[in-house]
């Protein structure tokens, strides 16, 4: 009842059930430390947590699960520390959150020791676990690791694929991420087949080595064969590649026909190549475009310079004359200590 009175977010019959309990047991706290955890309310989740007489993995996993869905990562790695402490053997569902908490923060040791100890004991990692450990060892620089787990894998689902292409274009092997490309396109399995992620990881490859056609191929592919309609990850591809290519002109056509209402991550893609391509028609354009949302100071500086290195002095008084009007104030740099 406590259950069902929470599914309807009736919460005050659910803590009137859970106050009349004659005898409330750990499955009871379990529904009030979910609850809290579905309304990202992690810290009444702890208090709820830190009160029970009795705790299970149920109760762990919620709270661990709870600290990676807010990105408190170094939460979930502390209370999993806490919870082989207190003697409670994690499931799948803990590692799996566990492993993702692993992938965000760079704990490489922490998901190679729990690999181990799967080994140690003969447990077969597939599905969603084998999906994490992908992803973990991608993230964190372990690219043979992940081509080990990735290849023992009988059963590989889209987001396995996706997991593997990322973490390889993003570490620039880019001829690996078109072999897997092809590889997926040509398994046996009718359910892979590659979504908007995937081609993500593609594009990125070919960002990676400047590989104009192949992208545009890729890009064409991606839209006449899978129907899949492009959204700013696959336009900041494009664009940054077209940027740094020197094709000024085919990323300002290509901005143009963006159906995003905010494209102002690609406009300033498009203003910082015009000062390395000293284009000062298209860096104007792309400052009123950006202007007809938030401009920063950085985007003042870099027309400024761009003006400044072709000797328009007179366009670089305007534009720090409208900074003073604006109140817009050049941040200092800094560097981090160490």
């Amino acid at each position: 009842m406590i259950a069902a009175y929470d599914r309807i977010e009736d919460y005050e019959s659910a803590d009137y059930l859970l106050e009349t309990m004659p005898d409330k047991n750990v499955v009871s706290w379990n529904i009030l430390i979910g609850r809290y955890i579905r309304l990202a309310n992690v810290e009444a989740a702890r208090r709820v947590f830190d009160c029970m007489p009795e705790r299970d993995a149920v109760s762990w996993n919620s709270m661990i699960a709870g600290c990676v869905s807010v990105r408190d990562y170094a939460g979930s790695l502390e209370l999993f520390s806490e919870m082989q402490n207190a003697g409670v053997k994690p499931t799948e569902v803990t590692l799996i959150s566990i492993l993702g908490a692993c992938a965000e923060t760079g704990a490489l040791e922490i998901g190679h020791r729990i690999h181990e100890s799967l080994k140690l004991c003969e447990h077969k990692i597939e599905g969603y676990l084998g999906n994490a450990f992908v992803n973990m060892y991608c993230k964190c620089g372990n690219l043979s690791l992940a081509w080990q787990i990735f290849n023992e894998m009988r059963m590989k689902t889209v987001s396995c694929w996706n997991a593997m292409i990322i973490g390889l274009a993003v570490h620039g092997y880019c001829e690996e991420v078109f072999q897997l490309f092809s590889e997926m396109e040509e398994s046996l399995d009718n359910s892979i087949r590659p979504n908007w992620l995937t081609f993500t990881g593609v594009l990125v490859a070919c960002s990676h080595k400047g590989l104009v056609d192949k992208a545009r191929w890729y890009y064409d592919h991606m839209v006449n064969k899978y129907k899949i309609l492009p959204n700013v990850k696959h336009y900041g591809c494009m664009i940054d590649l077209y940027c740094r290519s020197g094709l000024l002109e085919e990323a300002y056509q290509m901005i143009k026909t963006a159906p995003f209402t905010n494209s102002d991550v690609l406009w300033r893609t498009l203003l910082g190549a015009c000062r390395t391509q000293g284009n000062m028609e298209l860096a104007a354009i792309s400052f009123q475009q950006l202007a007809k949302g938030q401009l920063t100071d950085g985007d003042y500086m870099l027309l400024s310079n761009i003006y400044a290195e072709a000797g328009r002095w007179d366009e670089v008084q305007r534009l720090r004359s409208e900074m003073a009007y604006l109140h817009v104030s050049k941040q200092a740099g800094y560097s981090k200590s160490t």
